[in-house]
């Protein structure tokens, strides 16, 4: 007999006479009430054992965390909490589970102690619900570039460029590391390498996107990144995931309507559908905050700041406006930034976007034409020459989620920059080669897929809206 999901049968809208289950012990009370979850929806289904004419070594058994396989036949419920009930007729044991050191027991677990256990943490309610918003997301994210006729372009994980010119980046070898082959300079010899050359993973891959965007109009990349960055802080992680669209012909104008327009589609999308797993992640964000003095709550609920995102249109402000609405904020005039804004080139912290958009504007902000210092060595460079046609969005709780511009489409221009950062031109002789052949006006940016999942889930800490974190000094699992 096939078996039915447990979302479905809490959605019947009728008794059914047989039906079969299959799933994972969460609770198991009284040797009668069987609290049942196979992942397809955050409620567990309640099965009524028949105690008295089942077996006593099958009632041991039943466990939490044990794989069970249920039949019986759905009614109506006798409690309260949900429509419909399993009265069962037969229960099989699936595969054991030691009940005394099953981790994931039914009480509240530290997410440290559940990134310990993160193999198992999503038989979870919490992470159960993020990774189904996930999972709804990502599928969003791909349902509105194929609506707007973009296509998929798959671009390398290993690499010879650093795109952003950072240079905190994985190295991929195959040479030995006790007998590394070496110039006679006494430098590492490459040429020997598999490659034949210094290769990376990717911090990104948007300049290999941009040379598809010039000849297939419109395209976007998502997939994993990596950045060498030692930081081991909640905003971190080794190994990520980019969106990454790049647009022919669009301008910095278009390339900040078509980042708006895509990030409320993809929200949107995950609050029809994932109804239930936010409304549980709602009510645990309220039921934290409750924890927290007055003066560090957020004061918008998850629910309240993604309708906050879909009600407002993005308020688009320059970096030189915001650096003076910023030098005279109260905040920084009483020092209560802990980096305060004191001329007009700084880099911008969170607390100084979550300003502007939680306090100043309350709405979300799209910044654009930044410092060229504190920007890549990419992005169109304006008549003054001394800002790029660069924009980041700014969200309530998060500051930046998005950043991205227009790209330097002149030659003569590209080159000098690649030259003022000390960048080998033959390294990118090949992205040049788009700026002397049919070269365009054109734009784009990146969605760190993993923010996304954080301000709509409303975790705090990245590492747990991804389902295995890679963070320094951690790749377990």
């Amino acid at each position: 007999m096939k078996h039915t999901k447990v979302k479905d049968l809490l959605n019947s809208t009728n008794t059914i006479d047989e039906v079969s289950v299959k799933g994972w012990v969460r609770t198991f009370r009284n040797n009668q009430f069987i609290a049942l979850n196979d992942g397809s929806v955050i409620h567990n289904i309640q099965c009524v054992v028949d105690f008295e004419n089942t077996p006593e070594e099958t009632l041991k058994r039943i466990t939490t965390g044990a794989a069970v396989a249920i039949k019986g036949s759905l009614v109506e419920s006798q409690g309260k909490g949900q429509k419909y009930e399993i009265k069962v007729s037969q229960v099989e044991i699936l595969g054991d589970s030691d009940a005394e050191k099953f981790p994931m027991q039914p009480k509240k677990h530290s997410l440290e102690f559940l990134r310990e256990n993160a193999h198992l943490r999503t038989r979870t309610n919490l992470f159960g619900a993020i990774m189904r918003v996930r999972s709804v997301l990502s599928f969003a994210i791909h349902q509105y570039f194929q609506e707007k006729g973009f296509v998929y372009v798959n671009t390398p994980i290993i690499t010879g460029s650093d795109a952003e010119g950072a240079g905190e980046m994985f190295k991929v070898t195959a040479l030995p590391f006790d007998k590394t082959p070496r110039t006679e300079e006494g430098k590492v010899d490459y040429k020997e390498d598999f490659f034949g050359k210094e290769t990376n993973l990717t911090v990104s891959g948007q300049l290999e996107a941009e040379t598809y965007a010039m000849s297939l109009g419109q395209v976007y990349t998502f997939g994993p990144t990596f950045r060498a960055e030692n930081s081991n802080t909640s905003r971190h992680l080794a190994e990520f995931w980019m969106v990454e669209p790049e647009v022919a012909f669009n301008d910095l104008d278009a390339n900040m309507d078509l980042a708006e327009d895509f990030i409320q589609y993809v929200i949107k999308y995950a609050m029809e559908r994932c109804e239930d797993d936010l409304k549980f992640l709602d009510e645990r964000l309220a039921a934290e905050e409750k924890q927290k003095p007055q003066n560090e709550r957020s004061g918008m609920g998850l629910l309240e700041k993604l309708q906050f995102v879909l009600e407002n249109n993005f308020k688009r402000v320059s970096y030189t406006e915001a650096i003076d609405i910023l030098k005279n904020s109260k905040p920084n005039k009483n020092k209560k930034f802990n980096y305060i804004i004191e001329e007009w080139g700084a880099d911008l912290q969170s607390e100084h976007e979550r300003y502007l958009v939680e306090k100043h504007f309350k709405s979300p902000v799209i910044l654009f034409d930044y410092p060229a210092k504190i920007k890549a060595f990419y992005m169109r460079l304006n008549d003054d020459n001394k800002t790029v046609r660069a924009m980041d969005i700014l969200f309530p709780g998060i500051g930046e989620i998005v950043g991205g511009s227009q790209r330097e489409e002149r030659l003569d221009v590209l080159q000098q920059k690649i030259a003022e950062l000390g960048i080998d031109e033959e390294e990118l002789w090949w992205y040049l080669d788009t700026r002397r052949f049919g070269t365009a006006v054109h734009s784009g940016f990146g969605l760190g897929f993993e923010r996304l999942v954080l301000f709509v889930t409303g975790m705090s800490n990245i590492r747990d809206v991804i389902p295995f974190p890679r963070t320094p000094q951690n790749a377990e699992f």
